[in-house]
């Protein structure tokens, strides 16, 4: 998928929600000691409400002959696909995605995520009851481009995303959102899995591990889904081609990071200026040659191999991180131990919650 990060402001619409439904219980100086941003929490707060109040049942949307025959579509495959998931799991069928709400922006929320300017580690955000994550969800552009730029005035380099999907884990009624329908249907559908794992299985402060485990199964299920109908085989195939072929590049990607890490240890710049020569360095003698070379191996199109086309920085690179370095760890244990993938998840289930 194109769209590498597609699964950032989880827990955070919980950890809001929570402090701001509990203040008046359980007194609001108690609550307001544990969040360290006071403006950020009702911010946030608001965007998530928002949110709620402005979802729709599926039933009137499909009606709304304002609502566009591909959007309704949509709709329907997504509906499909979490039927599919929890068939597949087992599981109850939940509220999930029984509503949608159609955004103002091209987007739900803007992500920051920052490293110091000597390491490629990622600056922890941590909240109580719901414990750190390597990144800041906002629901406003403008002030997560606000939060980057002080950042920056510190010793810190950022990077900021425009998000498409979160979840809050099951705890809220997660809805449809119409930035969902910026993908086409494989792409669409893997969001969906990737996004329902995370209702299903999720290790506190173990980031890293959630989001490579929910990229690992939505692949699969992609697979599992699509092979079903003879029709979708050929295009399955072409899809699947493509996915193999930057998930490679991106498990390169993730060996050649050391590569700039060992510098900046063996160097050990004291300013942002310094750091950014040991990078620029780097990008132009090593990374972007490479990253060109792994391209025309897969015969990738310039405007196919758009790791060319990113701005890479520390940050950037810990959110690639993020959600790639366990992948290939993960499909080989399940590989060696031969099991199928329902098996396996029972697996993890038992033993890595």
């Amino acid at each position: 998928m194109k769209q590498d990060f597609r699964c950032y402001f989880r827990a955070y619409s919980i950890f809001i929600i929570f402090c701001l439904s509990t203040a008046a219980a359980a007194g609001a100086s108690i609550i307001f000691s544990s969040c360290a941003r006071i403006q950020y929490i009702f911010e946030q707060g608001r965007g998530q409400l928002k949110l709620q109040n402005s979802a729709k049942d599926n039933e009137v949307v499909l009606k709304n002959p304002q609502i566009s025959k591909e959007y309704k579509q949509k709709i329907g495959e997504i509906l499909e696909y979490k039927k599919f998931f929890y068939d597949f799991f087992s599981k109850a069928n939940s509220k999930i995605y029984s509503k949608t709400t159609i955004l103002d922006d091209q987007h739900v929320t803007y992500l920051v995520v920052a490293s110091k300017f000597y390491e490629i580690k990622a600056k922890d955000e941590c909240f109580p009851f719901v414990g750190c994550f390597p990144y800041l969800g906002f629901f406003s552009k403008e002030s997560a481009y606000k939060y980057a730029n002080d950042l920056e005035k510190e010793e810190y380099v950022t990077t900021v995303y425009p998000v498409n999907a979160y979840s809050t884990l099951g705890f809220f009624e997660d809805t449809i959102l119409s930035s969902f329908f910026n993908y086409d249907r494989y792409q669409l559908a893997e969001l969906i899995f990737h996004e329902l794992f995370h209702s299903i299985f999720f290790v506190k402060n173990k980031v890293e591990l959630n989001e490579n485990l929910a990229n690992f199964f939505a692949g699969e299920l992609v697979k599992l889904y699509f092979s079903k109908e003879q029709k979708d085989v050929e295009e399955l195939a072409k899809h699947q081609r493509m996915e193999d072929n930057y998930d490679q590049i991106k498990s390169e990607i993730v060996k050649m990071v050391n590569i700039l890490q060992d510098r900046y240890s063996k160097e050990k710049p004291s300013t942002k200026e310094l750091a950014q020569k040991i990078l620029d360095s780097y990008l132009q003698h090593d990374f972007y040659p490479q990253v060109k070379k792994l391209c025309e191996k897969f015969s990738l199109k310039n405007s196919q191999c758009y790791f060319l086309d990113k701005k890479w920085n520390n940050a950037s690179f810990v959110s690639l991180l993020t959600y790639q370095r366990k992948f290939d760890e993960i499909a080989k244990i399940k590989s060696e131990m031969k099991l199928s993938l329902i098996d396996f998840y029972r697996y993890i289930e038992k033993n890595w919650n």
